[in-house]
């Protein structure tokens, strides 16, 4: 118990003492996951709002895979990226393996599909409230889309949130795609499965910390909003 004990307080000493080493992490975390969730984002939501507003032919088979993806295991997406963009893959002239990038589009791949699924279930109960209203005003297509994801911008924002959450904790993915690789590649979960293999409990629970506080206020950012649109609109 002393030893856990010690362990949480040195935990403490990192994240208040600022450490270089810690931070440069969870700065790496951060900025990989906010790339995956804005790219995920730009495509994740006009393919919501597509579906949302659209009637064509195979869209329940789309919707299906739609809802499969969003399920999709993280290791599965780290073997097919990693597979792209390794020498003999279609895209290995890039470069991109086992570097920031590849992360980042692990995680877009992961993300897409729920800031999909979740926004196109939130703009289509939009479209069957106003679907009538905007018919007669004669909206176009894009019209209507950018009409209820404005009319629906704080419900949507919640979905946002709740990407980035998902991206925050993804490990699975990231670490096949990026190799963990000390002051490159290493984020948050990564590190925090590495430092416990290797003992250093110390770094591993001020990053699980860390890791579990922009967890927390995520979700609490995503309720006060949620609770802020009810207050506004009832």
């Amino acid at each position: 118990m002393s030893d856990i004990g010690s362990a949480f307080a040195e935990a403490a000493h990192l994240i208040a003492a600022a450490d270089t080493t810690l931070y440069g992490i969870v700065l790496l975390s951060l900025e990989v996951s906010l790339t995956a969730v804005v790219a995920a984002t730009v495509i994740g939501l006009p393919l919501g709002a597509a579906l949302a507003i659209r009637r064509f032919p195979g869209r329940a088979v789309l919707l299906v895979t739609l809802n499969a993806l969003m399920g999709l295991p993280p290791v599965v997406v780290g073997l097919l990226v990693y597979l792209l963009l390794s020498r003999a893959g279609p895209l290995g002239e890039l470069g991109l393996l086992f570097t920031p990038a590849a992360m980042v589009i692990a995680q877009a791949i992961l993300v897409t599909p729920i800031i999909a699924g979740l926004s196109r279930q939130v703009l289509e109960d939009a479209w069957h409230e106003y679907e009538e209203q905007l018919r007669s005003l004669g909206a176009t297509a894009p019209m209507a889309a950018a009409t209820l994801i404005w009319d629906t911008r704080y419900s949507l924002v919640t979905v946002v949130l709740a990407g980035f959450g998902r991206a925050a904790a993804e490990v699975g993915a990231v670490m096949i795609v990026g190799g963990n690789i000390d002051g490159v590649t290493r984020v948050m979960t990564t590190a925090i499965s590495l430092e416990t293999s290797k003992g250093d409990l110390p770094l591993a629970l001020g990053l699980g910390i860390v890791l579990v506080a922009v967890v927390f206020l995520v979700n609490a950012a995503a309720q006060l909003i949620k609770s802020a649109a009810v207050r506004r609109y009832g």
